[in-house]
């Protein structure tokens, strides 16, 4: 089995201008964990949500909401393993490829 894998979602309380008519964040977060875990066995995964108005003291947490708050990025932004996986509206195949790449198992 591989390492463990993280997944993080960058967000906010507020729907990204961009995204009207999308879920939020958190929904989206949430959303995400849920499709992961009927795709691949998720023994090996960790998942972390990040509000961008609020970043914990973590300096690249801080510096990628920062870089999203700026309008570098639209939000929710995923992350797999530290690569952007999607950002906006978030597309399944994209974020699996990812997965797939970082030696996610699929379930059988």
């Amino acid at each position: 089995m591989a390492d463990n894998i993280s997944v993080t979602v960058y967000g906010a309380e507020q729907i990204c201008a961009s995204c009207v008519g999308a879920p939020g964040s958190r929904e989206t977060y949430e959303w995400l964990q849920a499709a992961i875990g009927r795709k691949y066995h998720d023994a090996n995964f960790v998942y972390k949500y990040v509000d961008v108005e609020q970043p914990p003291d973590d300096d690249s947490d801080q510096n990628l909401s920062e870089r999203i708050l700026q309008d570098e990025f639209f939000y929710p932004l995923v992350l797999i393993n530290g690569e952007i996986a999607a950002e906006g509206i978030p597309r399944l195949k994209p974020i699996y490829r990812e997965l797939d790449r970082n030696g996610a198992v699929v379930q059988t």
